[in-house]
């Protein structure tokens, strides 16, 4: 249960820098970054309790996978680059 708390918030973390971003760019990449992670857990979880078939999708942060980790690191990467430049106006 806490587990899944601590998705959500990292999702609407995602989505709420998505809203407040001035560039649409940043904001399609935010939107995307987050519905990312959002269905890998969303389809994680759904495997786990046995309403999906069972793939090769890892939970994010918590599955170890070389390249999922390094995905999923870059991808919360790009989030916080993108939350903060995202008040920056360009002349």
């Amino acid at each position: 249960l806490a587990l899944i708390l601590i998705f959500m918030i990292l999702i609407i973390w995602g989505l709420n820098i998505a809203y407040g971003c001035r560039d649409p760019f940043g904001t399609i990449l935010s939107v995307g970054v987050t519905a990312m992670i959002f269905w890998q857990v969303f389809i994680n979880i759904s495997m786990v309790m046995g309403l999906m078939p069972v793939v090769g999708v890892p939970l994010p942060f918590m599955s170890y996978g070389g390249s999922s980790v390094l995905t999923i690191m870059t991808c919360v990467g790009i989030l916080m680059n993108i939350s903060m430049r995202r008040f920056i106006v360009d002349v």
